[in-house]
């Protein structure tokens, strides 16, 4: 059978599938390589009112990771205009980077370059200076920083992924997950199985609430890690992955829009993960699914 027989075959049998189930395995949770070249963060509808600072969605997510060069936007989706002051409400502006006030429907975008701002590495803080309630932190890390483990760290994502999926040209996509636990970050990694120069997006929510918007991720090797905000709880996540295509440059490649949703993300407990393949041309919703229930997935 030839190689384009094959995955013809492949694409029918995604499409004859409507609604079916993963089984979510053992967990192992690797450390791997991945670039952080732009991340989106919400001003959240009705901060400008106190109450979000309790559960720490002012800004969704709170807390992004960023390489240094890349670039952070902000998005005003509420009907305050408001402001992304560098700093902290207690010891005011630190010069870092200030929006100013925008107004709902703008958006203000800082590269951290060291023209917009900062291109050293750590911790930057801000807040809403007419609302110093609304609180967030861009992390930035050097470009790169993780590759020097990649070798090691691809050889423990060999273990069984908590969750797997399917592209409809037959690309495993396969994530491994920290175990959820209130206040603290989530790391998911994932692979592209076989796969080199993925572009994707990756939205996390926990009972309703964004902790992880990255978007435009690049990972040159088809591996990466993605870490959420603090979580509120140890409750079940949704995690969507979002293709993007093949390639460094464009026009990519690939089957671009398809998403992969993972619902009921449990890993400790091994409970069952639904994953719905939502292919953008047309209408057809297809399901990876095992035919055999098991607490470990082959991958």
């Amino acid at each position: 059978m030839s190689q384009h027989d094959s995955t013809s075959m492949k694409a029918i049998a995604l499409g004859s599938f409507f609604v079916l189930f993963a089984i979510v395995g053992g967990l192992t949770v690797p450390t791997a390589f991945a670039d952080h070249a732009t991340a989106s963060v919400d001003v959240a509808e009705g901060s400008g009112v106190p109450g979000c600072e309790e559960t720490d969605s002012c800004y969704i997510p709170s807390t992004v990771t960023i390489d240094v060069g890349g670039e952070v936007t902000w998005n005003n989706v509420d009907s305050a205009a408001h402001t992304v002051t560098s700093g902290t409400a207690a010891e005011g502006p630190d010069g870092n980077f200030d929006s100013s006030l925008f107004m709902a429907g703008a958006t203000y975008s800082v590269k951290f370059d060291g023209t917009d701002g900062p291109n050293t590495p750590g911790n930057y803080p801000y807040f809403c200076m007419v609302h110093p309630w609304m609180v967030g932190t861009v992390i930035v890390q050097a470009a790169g920083e993780e590759m020097e483990e990649h070798e090691e760290e691809h050889m423990e994502m060999e273990g069984p992924a908590t969750v797997s999926g399917m592209l409809s040209d037959g690309t495993k996509v396969n994530l491994w997950t920290s175990k959820p636990m209130a206040g603290e970050r989530m790391k998911i990694s994932i692979e592209f199985h076989d796969a080199e120069h993925v572009n994707h997006d990756i939205m996390v929510t926990q009972k309703g609430k964004t902790v992880l918007d990255d978007k435009a991720a690049h990972h040159h090797e088809g591996m990466g890690e993605h870490m959420t905000a603090p979580l509120e709880s140890g409750d079940p996540v949704t995690i969507t992955v979002t293709f993007q295509g093949y390639g460094v440059s464009d026009p990519k490649t690939g089957p671009i829009g398809e998403k992969v949703v993972f619902t009921n993300v449990v890993p400790e407990f091994g409970t069952i993960a639904t994953l719905i393949l939502v292919v953008a041309i047309g209408s057809i919703i297809a399901v990876t699914a095992r035919s055999k229930i098991s607490l470990t997935p082959r991958i």
